[in-house]
């Protein structure tokens, strides 16, 4: 488990005064503010900023030194990181996906899979993309009870029952 989260990303400039356009990946959106100061993802720069307002695809945020669009278009790209221990705990049935990624996958006879590469959501919930040695391609699988009934951090495993044909 990575001791730092990514809970949000610089999309570019907002205007020309030096705001930003934030992306937050926080279950609550504006939460992101309560974990300031933040840091990029090499830990070699630190953020602190004051969201203003709701912008399409996340908010305009005012960053610490940034006054010019020039200055807020450099920081497009960067990742936003918050300590580990800033954030909340989660229930036993709720994970980061930071834990997930890098986790072996095995069915429900022990046959290893593949590996998480990334966990995407494109709004209909979340999807394990899964790659390894027999696979051709990656393979997402639904993130549910039914197609991922154990998840062990302890272990470094993913237990999956994935519908037919999806591998």
């Amino acid at each position: 488990m990575s001791d730092r989260i990514c809970v949000g990303a610089i999309a570019g400039a907002y205007g020309v005064h030096g705001d930003v356009r934030l992306k937050s990946f926080t279950a609550d959106p504006l939460a992101i503010a309560d974990y300031v100061p933040l840091t990029s993802e090499d830990g070699a720069h630190s953020f602190s900023f004051e969201i203003s307002r709701p912008v399409k695809g996340g908010f305009a945020a005012r960053f610490a030194g940034v006054q010019t669009k020039e200055q807020a278009d450099a920081l497009r790209g960067t990742r936003l990181y918050a300590n580990r221990d800033q954030l909340p705990s989660l229930p036993d049935d709720e994970f980061y996906h930071a834990d997930l990624i890098g986790l072996e996958v095995v069915d429900t006879g022990g046959e290893v899979l593949g590996r998480v590469k990334s966990v995407q959501n494109h709004g209909a919930g979340d999807l394990l993309e899964i790659h390894g040695p027999g696979l051709k391609t990656t393979v997402l699988l639904p993130f549910t009870r039914e197609a991922v009934p154990t998840v062990d951090l302890t272990a470094g495993r993913i237990v999956a029952d994935p519908p037919e044909g999806v591998f």
